[in-house]
């Protein structure tokens, strides 16, 4: 509605050899019917290797001219891969953390949406203090995304 270009991805995977990238809408895609039932079509999949996902979002981002490049990630908990016997708790919000501060040192802003209650338990040291928010229930995600933007664009 503003006119910012945006894309939209979604990722899944399970084990390091099969992380699945998403591509619901990229920057040069025109919003239309295709678009919209791509979006509507989004579900769960199988694990949330979240690594991966950023890094792999982090090199489109990079590429893509813009003064300010965000990130938002749209999470249902913590980063976890069951394929992979040691992508889980420290592991798993370590490799986070790295490729959340990879994105950074190239001028990327994260931010992170989640509907997981516990989310400030662990959020903060991966995104920091201010680079999350935990809202109650997804259906809260049409009304807060806007000032969220908002807030992360002023």
């Amino acid at each position: 509605a503003i006119g910012d270009a945006a894309a939209i991805y979604g990722f899944s995977g399970y084990g390091r050899d099969s992380v699945a990238f998403y591509v619901a809408k990229d920057f040069t895609d025109r919003w239309d019917d295709k678009v919209a039932e791509r979006i509507g079509r989004i579900s769960w999949k199988m694990e949330n290797r979240d690594g991966a996902a950023i890094r792999h979002a982090t090199k489109k981002l990079s590429e893509w001219p813009a003064r300010v490049k965000l990130l938002v990630l749209l999470s249902d908990g913590k980063p976890l891969d069951c394929g992979c016997d040691h992508y889980s708790d420290f592991y798993a919000q370590e490799d986070t953390r790295v490729a959340l501060t990879e994105a950074r040192s190239v001028g990327i802003h994260p931010f992170c949406i989640t509907v997981d209650p516990h989310g400030q338990d662990y959020l903060a040291r991966m995104y920091g203090e201010h680079g999350y928010t935990v809202i109650d229930r997804v259906e809260a995600l049409p009304d807060r995304l806007p000032r969220i933007y908002r807030r992360l664009t002023r």
